[in-house]
């Protein structure tokens, strides 16, 4: 075993740390107001980054986020190159957000014929997969070439939903393909995904996401008119992410019912695996986890506090 899975593996068992856990994540949920857990958050691993009093919900959310993706940053460099590959990939949901909000900034100068100031962007560092070139692009267009000319391939339309639904497609397919240890996840959440998009908001994906999509989903899946029939039809590996979510108007049960998978498989991985990948991506999947239920704890803090965990909101598209 390489000296390089040694460090990478220590650290990432270190990381484990850096998680509030149920009990911290309790506390946050149940403050009274925002203010009160942000002032709890500033004595926890996620105080460093820009969670300050005054802040907004939205923004103390977003500093979460940002305080995640400096801990898989760190964790990152700390592997060898393959380690580092399965980190870059889990992180993906990253640079869709800033290339989502970058097309929305771009968008809405065209419009106006203005420029507009833009909050700074997550940080990559050497998790970004193509990012300097995409922010260097000034249109929608030139944006669509750039996603195509690189690893994220072309999303098949240059407006916000073809943009954002072909780069998660492509991320799923990536990580399935990339770091087996996440295949399960990454295969789940695209089924939510393509689910969310057909059934609820109608609306067709371009065709090269649907082929893409029949790659993990099967064509059967990718093809059926109704929810029953993609739920039917889906792999035998995937479908469990939708057990007893008959309706497509629950599918919101199933985002819950992934990340508590995501984060048992993540507990597993990290306690079994010995030296190698499976660790690497243990933490990722705690840590992506802890995030999420501290968003959603802070959303119930600024609506008065109350118990429980688990919220619709999300870190940027989770592990992958």
């Amino acid at each position: 075993m390489s000296a390089g899975w040694v460090a990478g593996v220590t650290r990432a068992r270190a990381l484990r740390t850096r998680c509030l856990g149920p009990e911290g994540i309790g506390e946050v949920a149940a403050s009274g107001t925002l203010a009160d857990a942000l002032r709890y958050l500033a004595a926890t691993p996620y105080r460093q980054h820009d969670i300050i009093p005054g802040a907004t919900p939205a923004d103390a959310q977003r500093a979460v986020s940002a305080a995640l993706l400096w801990h898989l940053r760190v964790l990152a460099g700390w592997q060898p190159a393959s380690g580092a590959q399965a980190v870059r990939a889990l992180a993906a949901g990253f640079e869709i957000s800033n290339t989502e909000h970058h097309l929305s900034e771009i968008t809405a100068e065209i419009a106006a014929d203005t420029e507009r100031p833009r909050p700074p962007p997550y940080r990559l560092g050497a998790l970004a997969i193509a990012w300097t070139r995409l922010a260097r692009t000034r249109t929608p267009s030139e944006l669509r070439t750039a996603l195509a000319a690189s690893d994220w391939g072309d999303p098949g339309g240059d407006s916000p939903a073809a943009v954002a639904t072909g780069m998660r497609v492509s991320a799923a397919v990536r990580l399935a393909a990339a770091v087996p240890d996440a295949a399960r996840w990454a295969a789940a959440r695209l089924a939510l995904l393509f689910g969310r998009e057909v059934f609820v908001v109608g609306r067709r994906l371009p065709d090269v996401s649907v082929r893409r999509a029949a790659r993990l989903l099967g064509p059967r899946a990718v093809g059926a008119g109704s929810y029953a029939d993609f739920r039917q039809a889906l792999p035998a590996g995937t479908r469990w992410v939708l057990k007893d979510v008959a309706e497509v108007a629950d599918l919101w049960r199933a985002e819950a019912r992934w990340w508590d998978a995501v984060e048992g498989d993540g507990r597993e991985l990290l306690r079994r695996s010995p030296f190698g990948p499976g660790p690497v991506v243990g933490a990722v999947a705690l840590l992506s986890a802890d995030a999420w239920r501290t968003r959603g704890a802070l959303e119930l803090a600024a609506r008065g506090g109350g118990p429980g965990d688990r919220s619709a909101t999300e870190v940027p598209d989770g592990p992958g």
